[in-house]
């Protein structure tokens, strides 16, 4: 726990009050919303890397695990950046199945926008690479909403290889989806994967367009051309 332990001074000798009431309200803690009760130090993302980056080498699962269950925000982003990089090293040494686990098995602590958006692709998308899928359907129609981020935003991965099929089944299964979150997140990655294919995901937009929540189409189409964002918008 010496790990641990420093890695929580840190954070603390770096903490702002006034940047941490920022934070509570840009990350919506109130009661009723998507981040309800969670708590800030009040530390910089670019700080938090900083000290992932210098206890990355020292930490170990365990550590990991006590940052995850923290209740401090920056304290589970932080684990979370460890978790990137020892599953990252692991490629090379055939050693990252136990991060991928580890990242399922507290896959509950990754519990907002900024924590799944860091993760997810990077993670488990990667490691779904040439392996049947079948968790992100199970995550995708979980009653979870950091669950169903974490299922889309994976996609993120198999996009930048040209690999657009599941994005295309999970992108259904959101459009009845009641979150923004998960409207902007889709949206997001159908954007990214028209950037590669556009005849794909017009397509997928001509078919859908009229089932699709305005959000998730205006993020889909954000990067098109005035005439085309004209096109899809039109009822």
């Amino acid at each position: 726990m010496k790990t641990h332990k420093k890695i929580i001074e840190e954070l603390l000798s770096l903490s702002s009050q006034d940047k941490a009431i920022s934070m509570q309200r840009f990350f919506k803690t109130e009661k009723g919303q998507y981040g309800e009760g969670d708590k800030f130090h009040g530390v910089s993302v670019p700080q938090q890397r900083l000290i992932a980056k210098k206890f990355e080498s020292t930490c170990n699962g365990s550590t990991l695990i006590s940052l995850l269950d923290s209740e401090f925000h920056e304290e589970r982003l932080t684990a979370i950046f460890i978790l990137v990089e020892k599953f990252k090293k692991g490629l090379k040494t055939n050693d990252e199945k136990q991060w991928v686990d580890l990242y399922v098995q507290k896959i509950e602590r990754v519990n907002n926008w900024d924590l799944v958006d860091s993760s997810a692709h990077l993670i488990l998308g990667k490691w779904l690479e040439n392996r049947k899928r079948t968790i992100l359907y199970d995550l995708a129609t979980s009653s979870n909403l950091w669950r169903n981020r974490v299922s889309i935003v994976s996609t993120l991965h198999f996009i930048r290889n040209n690999d657009f099929a599941d994005l295309l089944k999970l992108a259904k299964i959101m459009l009845t989806h009641q979150h923004d979150l998960i409207h902007k997140a889709t949206g997001w990655m159908l954007r990214e994967a028209w950037q590669r294919d556009p005849k794909l995901v017009e397509h997928f937009l001509d078919n859908y367009k009229q089932k699709m929540p305005r959000t998730m189409l205006r993020y889909t189409i954000e990067k098109m051309s005035d005439e085309k964002r004209k096109r899809f918008m039109k009822p």
